[in-house]
């Protein structure tokens, strides 16, 4: 029996989980939702599936789950609307463009009880699992995080209140894995580079130190200015021990040398594999987050964005 799932948004991210969910034999695609009509057309007839205007009319076509990949200040509503349907969901990160809208929706999962999952898709890559492995029992005293890229072409990403900004939008990908191997932030202070460009109010550099819970301590910043993305990924030192790892390779050194790898899964389909599975019985994978998990990293992500936009420090929070 496949599992019936819809799409809502029809962009770049949502293209590519559409193209992914539509190559699987256990998955039927029912509908494709975008507000902007070319997209959205070209997107359902390029996959022969149906091209739906509106949310309501999509989730009459009675799918089994719903896949949600828009843009950060779109997040919200369209949450709650499939939780009225009682519907489990994917939703792509960040979880909003604020934190507000991001805690509502995590506070009307946990009331529905409904399985989720979110886009953190680095987390299914084997190598993440190969660092966690060598960290494990090893006293973390250092953390480095970097996300060094260029700015997005869409013109919502430049709006702090569209985009959440650079660390909300990009590189809350890299902070969750420093929640991941590091443990739990406690407190971020920072500053900014702001942008002279006019309509602009994201940054065009951040960089924030963090204090975590175990008493590490560390650095984060992130620059959209470059002419492609050069740097996107973390360092971590330990005692005996350096691990660093981005998308594409991961780096332990020991005194006994350094040992290099590249994942061996494309993280982008297991992400989407995984909620399947989890959907049709199979045990929770290790790599799926869901929302609950995700507004961890979220609130890490907004306490550095808060932190390099006041210049104070700022507790993050938790509950």
């Amino acid at each position: 029996m496949s599992l019936r799932v819809a799409l809502v948004g029809a962009g770049g991210v949502g293209a590519r989980h559409a193209r992914t969910l539509a190559g699987f034999d256990d998955v039927e695609l029912v509908g494709v939702c975008d507000p902007e009509a070319g997209p959205r057309e070209a997107l359902a007839g390029e996959l022969d599936v149906p091209a739906v205007a509106d949310l309501d009319t999509l989730l009459g076509r009675r799918p089994d789950a719903v896949w949600l990949c828009v843009p950060p200040f779109a997040h919200g509503e369209p949450e709650l609307a499939v939780l009225r349907a009682g519907l489990p969901f994917f939703v792509e990160k960040p979880l909003a463009a604020d934190l507000p809208t991001a805690e509502r929706v995590a506070a009307a999962v946990a009331d529905a009880g409904v399985p989720t999952a979110t886009g953190y898709h680095w987390r299914h890559l084997d190598t993440v699992a190969a660092a966690r492995q060598a960290l494990a029992g090893a006293r973390v005293r250092l953390v480095d995080v970097r996300w060094w890229g260029t700015t997005p072409p869409p013109a919502w990403w430049s709006r702090a209140d569209r985009s959440g900004g650079q660390v909300v939008e990009q590189a809350t990908h890299v902070l969750d894995l420093v929640r991941l191997l590091a443990g739990e932030v406690v407190e971020v202070v920072g500053g900014a580079a702001p942008s002279g460009r006019e309509g602009r109010d994201v940054p065009d550099a951040t960089a924030a130190v963090l204090r975590f819970a175990s008493g590490a301590v560390g650095t984060a910043s992130t620059s959209c200015v470059l002419p492609s993305l050069t740097a996107a990924g973390l360092d971590v030192a330990a005692d005996g021990l350096a691990v660093q790892l981005t998308e594409t390779e991961l780096r332990v050194r020991t005194p006994g040398g350094e040992e290099r790898t590249e994942p061996t899964v494309d993280a982008r389909h297991t992400v989407d594999r995984a909620f399947v599975d989890l959907l049709t019985g199979a045990p929770a994978a290790p790599g799926l987050v869901d929302v609950a998990e995700a507004l961890r990293t979220h609130r890490l992500a907004w306490a550095v964005t808060e932190a390099t936009r006041t210049g104070a420090p700022v507790r993050v929070a938790s509950g």
